[in-house]
Formats: structure tokens, sequence, C-alpha cells
């Protein structure tokens, strides 16, 4: 990879990172907010979702480092709406997940042919990331009803 085919994957990965670091800050606050006859299974789903963000995040960072880089420390955009409700909170973490499959694929573009180790890690978060989607999309749908949410 040339140097400034480096520079930009960093840049992504980096932009990665944060991303999922606001995960488990959002996911975090999110499994705080969910009341209701529910709340156990969706609690339970919000914290693994903030324990793998810490892990994705940290697999970003290990690959900017990996490059020559400096791992940011910063953090990807947080939103509190304030509304708690769990249509919403669904809503916001499917925003969230969109983002993600955005800047993965990114990185997949980026990478393509080129670092066959990255490319691949693009790939994996991507389906990873997709499927949070569908996922979210299957809770967001009323009981019964078998069209997408969105």
């Amino acid at each position: 990879m040339k140097e400034s085919e480096s520079s930009a994957v960093i840049a992504t990965l980096n932009e990665i990172l944060e991303l999922e670091l606001a995960g488990v800050v959002r996911y975090s606050h999110y499994s705080l907010m969910i009341f209701g006859h529910a709340r156990i299974p969706i609690v339970s789903w919000m914290r693994g979702q903030a324990t793998e963000a810490l892990a994705h995040a940290v697999t970003a960072g290990e690959y900017v480092t990996a490059l020559g880089g400096h791992p940011s420390l910063a953090i990807g955009k947080l939103l509190e709406t304030h509304k708690h409700d769990i249509d919403q909170i669904l809503r916001e973490a499917l925003e969230h997940e969109l983002e993600g499959i955005a800047a993965y694929k990114k990185l997949l573009k980026q990478t393509e042919g080129k670092s066959v180790v990255l490319e691949e890690y693009a790939r994996k978060m991507v389906h990873g990331e997709e499927t949070h989607v569908m996922d979210i999309e299957k809770m967001l749908r009323r009981p019964g009803k078998l069209e997408p949410a969105r």
C-alpha cells in the first residue's frame, strides 16, 4: 500500500475507532433507559452490543498502530434526544449501525486488492453490522408483521 493510501486507511480506521467508542457509550446509556415488560432481554442485548463495540474499537486501533498511525483519542458523535421510548432508542441504534456500515464499506473500498488482511476485516465487519441492522429492524416490527420497519 502506498504511503498516501496508508494515510487514508489510517484516517478511516480512526473514524471507525471513534464510531465504535461512541457505540460503547450509546449502548451502555440505552441499556440504562429501557423500561417495560421486555426490559431484561433488551438490556442484555444492549450491553452485549456495548461490549462488542469496545472489542471493535480495540481491533481498529490495533490496525492503526500496525500501519504506523496513532489511534484517535476522540469519540464519535453522541446524540441525546431525551426520547427514551424503546422504539426511539432502537431507531437511534439503527442510525448508528448504518453509520458503521458506511465507515466499514469506505475501508473496504480503500483496501480492496491492496491488503488481504484489511479487506477481509472490512468485509467481516460489514457483515456483522448488516446483521445488527437486520436484528434491530426485526425488533422494530410490530408482532405479527412481516414487512420491514424501515
